[in-house]
């Protein structure tokens, strides 16, 4: 293949249709350069099925590891303990009933009203805040992560560059022959044999990202009734984003990467009368995060106040309406009768993680920190380095002028959830609140090192070994090492 390269260039050199066809020789020179680099075996792992023969799933988590860099570099995430939290567990459940055989590398939520929910190669899975707001019920939310779950399990990444590569082959020799027919002078011929080609090539790969599509559809259904949810969720969720994004110019992320049809939509209504059908009950703790994203959102919180009174007026026992009643009015600093109302829903379950997190959350921000840290110390007694039970501890400690107990604990919590840039983003201040200035460069360090900013993390890595003692040659070294792989990383990033 390389060897035809150099002939046809000739060729077409003499041809009196060379300055058109130039372009078309550079998207040649392309795919020959880039099917050369996939031509030699000794270079390709054998793994067991043909996706792996181009991206082994050690490659794939090395390329969801650079994503999240970029994730975090380019895009607002949030740093709500208990929606990340939620999300982080309940998908964790929701992937113990998928196809999953690997773990997942990180959960990501970013800070976004609209509609999207991805999954990247390695193991990567996220969110727009926006489709907690859009999903009505825990089942039409869980639709969509299992959706994503089945994309993971099914390696559709590594089957995408697959299969681009075996219709690379034929699309290349095709183009050639267009371009030789350009050569002998049929040039308009040649354009529209070329225009064949590319509109050939594209309808494959859309019948290819249909098919995942239908795949990751079927498969996360199968996902939800072993979790014990409802898989008739998946055609509600389809048929409300539909009905929402209609009349818009601009549909929503997710639905330019995952397009919907009326087929598509009644595959998945078909597809569920294949399970039994029985009752499911909604969860709680995903309402309570709804009202949480609701309440992040609002501007006006007096306005939040009254839409959660109105919702309480006509249902009584709507506990998430209470909590965001709670919420709205601790914003505005109406801290007691906020108190009164989350104790209603710490009430239902005081052993609950994300129960204890949102009563302390209030307690905190109601000036009863120490009441908090009381709460908090028995819990984390019993989940240790728990994110956001350690985290809204650190919180209330800092609250209290405890900023060298704040620092241990949130330095703690950095050793169990290294890649959390939330957690070196609050280390490095309560570091400082501390006065460990060195404490404050380490943990900047690792928080640029997750953006990808590896310049800033050396330049913070320089900043602490000067005033690291010589007495602790153990932490110089280390820290040496440290710079020494982050310059090989970039040259790494540099070279590819």
């Amino acid at each position: 293949m390389k060897r035809l390269l150099p002939k046809l260039t000739v060729r077409l050199s003499h041809c009196c249709d060379w300055v058109k066809s130039r372009r078309l020789i550079a998207c040649i020179v392309l795919i020959l350069s880039g099917s050369a680099s996939y031509g030699d075996p000794s270079r390709l792992p054998s793994l067991g099925d043909a996706s792996s023969s181009l991206i082994s799933p050690q490659l794939e988590k090395r390329i969801g590891q650079s994503f999240l860099k970029q994730i975090n570099a380019n895009l607002n995430t949030v740093d709500d303990p208990l929606i990340k939290y939620y999300v982080t567990q309940q998908l964790g459940q929701l992937a113990q009933h998928s196809n999953l055989r690997e773990a997942i590398l990180s959960v990501v939520v970013i800070d976004n009203p609209s509609i999207n929910a991805f999954a990247a190669p390695g193991g990567v899975v996220g969110i727009n805040l926006g489709l907690i707001l859009a999903a009505e019920d825990v089942h039409e939310y869980s639709s969509v992560m299992a959706h994503e779950l089945a994309h993971l399990s099914q390696r559709h990444f590594a089957r995408g560059v697959e299969e681009q590569r075996r219709q690379s082959l034929p699309t290349l020799a095709s183009m050639i022959a267009a371009l030789i027919l350009g050569a002998a002078g049929g040039g308009d011929a040649a354009i529209a044999a070329l225009s064949t080609v590319q509109a050939a090539a594209q309808a494959n790969q859309l019948r290819f990202s249909r098919e995942r599509e239908t795949e990751a559809d079927r498969i996360g259904m199968n996902t939800m009734a072993r979790a014990g949810l409802d898989p008739n969720a998946a055609s509600r969720m389809f048929e409300r984003m539909q009905r929402t994004y209609r009349f818009t110019r601009k549909p929503p992320e997710f639905l330019l990467t995952h397009p919907l049809s009326e087929t598509r939509i009644a595959d998945a209504r078909n597809q569920a009368m294949n399970f039994a059908k029985q009752d499911y009950e909604d969860s709680l703790d995903y309402q309570l995060m709804r009202v949480r994203t609701e309440v992040h959102y609002r501007k006006n919180h007096s306005q939040g106040v009254d839409t959660y009174r109105k919702r309480l007026q006509q249902s009584t026992g709507d506990l998430a309406a209470s909590y965001g009643l709670a919420l709205s009015m601790s914003k505005l600093g109406q801290h007691e009768e906020a108190l009164s109302r989350v104790e209603a829903v710490y009430a239902l379950n005081p052993q609950s993680i994300l129960y204890n997190a949102a009563y302390a959350e209030l307690l905190i921000e109601g000036a009863r920190s120490e009441q908090a840290q009381s709460m908090l110390r028995q819990q984390l007694a019993l989940n240790p380095d728990n994110p956001p039970l350690s985290m809204l501890y650190a919180k209330a400690m800092i609250a209290q002028g405890r900023y060298d107990d704040a620092e241990a604990t949130l330095l703690n919590l950095s050793k169990r959830y290294p890649d959390d840039v939330d957690v070196w983003y609050e280390l490095a201040e309560t570091a400082g609140l501390a006065g460990n200035i060195t404490g404050v460069h380490l943990a900047r360090a690792d928080f640029f090192y997750l953006h990808g900013a590896y310049h800033r993390s050396i330049q913070h890595l320089e900043y602490a070994k000067r005033l690291v003692s010589r007495r602790n040659p153990q932490l110089q070294a280390k820290l040496n090492q440290r710079i020494q792989d982050m310059r090989t990383a970039i040259r790494i990033e540099q070279q590819s």
